[in-house]
């Protein structure tokens, strides 16, 4: 099942390369109905998967480069399982809202998208390094493509800027992945590329410092962290309406994920040594992304800002290793992808009418067009947390174990709520309410029933993440679990690494006030 779904959109690309160039309808239709029949297969997961179990599901193992000790292994866990049902609930959205917007070299704009599902996928499920990393530099040359042959007109730039800052940390894991394969040949005298075999390998502390670096920073560029943020806002500017939506809804999450997935668990020691610097990073990116949006006069920019701050609340939650904050993290990916590729949907209706996203150029749309107003205002409560809504969720267990872990960084990172409140309303304002000042905006036409049916269901999960969380929460809880025991193997630890971590005094660099996160997981865990 996993296999369809990663391979599903890269078949269905190969067909659609064999297709006549003018057949522009076909391709269209061969796209979308195979990223619906993608999405189809995924539901699948959901309803095959046990939340009573921290393994793996659904695995497939085939040996792949046998000398190496590279393998095709594939599964997923209750964090992955989610990232990937966001994937393919995304993508059949965003090919229906490109329906009629994209003129230009159709067949290879829907090509691109196709193969960029199947590196997204195959990032979350892949649990042998090199395959993820194979799967993580496919990811990349479409979105490049992307954004350069479609977007804007700095294009070029944004794409090239795109592609270097990623390319960099790239090959830097790179050579961290080739480092763990060759200590696992050296103490095992076998080699692999296994995730769940390097999960057990010994390291010595500087050596965790120095591969935790290079994934970390790797990781910190994709999701972006501050200060490796700049390319974000080119990228989302020039890239078309579609590659926004999957750049901020899927595309981000592959930094944090791989947080979670690789970085703390593979490197615990080095990882809990980090703590005040990458907590510290998250709350400036918090705070710096909402004072920077809330002065963009450009409505692609704004939202583009957000995802630094709202990004800077789920490395916050990673980081603060209890199972409220990396719940929370998980929880906060997920309403990200809906809330602020929504948002990009909206912008991009509006810029198809008026060819402008400045906001001075708008102003009493309500009376214009309710319908889109309406829609528009739910997607902004959503984005800024309203409860009821599935921002509210996130933030709110993000908070809670970032308090339980570092209550200096909880109450510092609240400013970003209320700032991102401050700029979200002060936006709607401007654009939704007020005279009608530009008689262009007196000609919009609301929403048709294509692009209605586009925002129905983003809408209708949005309402669902709010009210009622506990089937996620459930599904994930057990894999957070596993990996935060993974993630303080240091108690269980040797004495030698015992009182090495004594003598760095770990626990109290976290910030915690009696207890760290190190002594209290355990005990949240149980309390649960």
């Amino acid at each position: 099942m996993v296999s369809a779904i990663v391979f599903t959109p890269l078949f269905a690309a190969l067909i659609l390369l064999m297709l006549p160039p003018e057949d522009e309808e076909g391709a269209r239709r061969l796209a979308f109905g195979a990223s619906l029949l993608t999405f189809v297969i995924s539901l699948g997961l959901l309803a095959k998967f046990e939340s009573g179990t921290a393994d793996f599901q659904f695995v497939e193992r085939f040996a792949w480069i046998t000398d190496f000790g590279i393998q095709y292994h594939v599964g997923v866990d209750g964090i992955s399982l989610f990232l990937v049902l966001l994937t393919t609930f995304l993508m059949p959205l965003v090919l229906l809202a490109s329906w009629d917007d994209v003129h230009k070299h159709v067949k290879e704009y829907l090509f691109f998208f196709l193969l960029l599902e199947t590196g997204m996928v195959g990032t979350f499920v892949a649990l042998d390094m090199f395959l993820f990393y194979v799967f993580w530099e496919v990811m990349l040359i479409p979105m490049y493509f992307l954004i350069g042959v479609w977007g804007g007109p700095r294009r070029i730039y944004a794409a090239i800027k795109f592609l270097l800052y990623t390319m960099v940390g790239s090959l830097l894991m790179l050579v961290a992945i080739l480092y763990l394969a060759y200590q696992y040949n050296a103490q095992h005298q076998t080699v692999t590329f296994d995730l769940l075999r390097l999960y057990d390998l010994k390291l010595s502390l500087i050596e965790q410092k120095w591969l935790f670096a290079a994934f970390a920073l790797s990781f910190a560029i994709k999701v972006p962290l501050f200060p490796f943020h700049t390319w974000l806002p080119d990228a989302h500017v020039e890239a078309p309406t579609g590659g926004s939506v999957i750049l901020a809804g899927v595309l981000l999450k592959m930094g944090t994920y791989g947080f979670v997935r690789f970085a703390i668990p593979l490197f615990p020691e080095a990882a809990h040594a980090a703590v005040p610097i990458i907590m510290a990073l998250a709350v400036i990116g918090i705070v710096y992304g909402a004072l920077v949006a809330m002065v963009q006069p450009d409505l692609k920019k704004l939202v583009a800002y957000s995802s630094v701050s709202h990004l800077g609340f789920v490395v916050l939650g990673l980081f603060a290793f209890n199972v409220q904050g990396v719940e929370g993290a998980v929880y906060q990916m997920l309403n990200h992808g809906l809330s602020t590729g929504a948002l990009f949907l909206l912008v991009g209706v509006i810029y198809e009418r008026r060819h402008t996203r400045l906001i001075s150029e708008y102003g009493g749309l309500w009376k214009q067009v309710p319908l889109y107003a309406s829609i528009f205002m739910v997607v902004m409560l959503s984005s800024i947390g309203l409860p009821g809504l599935n921002g509210f969720v996130g933030e709110f267990l993000i908070l809670l174990g970032t308090f339980r872990a570092n209550p200096l960084a909880a109450i510092l990172a609240v400013s970003g709520v209320v700032l991102g409140a401050v700029y979200m309303l002060w936006m709607y304002q401007r654009v939704i309410f007020g005279p009608i000042t530009n008689e262009e905006n007196a000609k919009l036409v609301d929403l048709s029933r294509r692009e209605v049916m586009i925002f129905v269901p983003l809408l209708a999960m949005m309402l669902f993440m709010g009210l009622y969380p506990r089937p996620l929460l459930t599904r994930m809880e057990k894999s957070v679990e596993a990996t935060l025991a993974r993630v303080n193997v240091l108690r269980q630890a040797s004495p030698e690494q015992s009182r090495r971590a004594q003598h760095e005094q770990l626990p109290n660099s976290i910030g915690a006030t009696h207890a760290s996160p190190l002594q209290t997981a355990p005990k949240l865990i149980a309390e649960r």
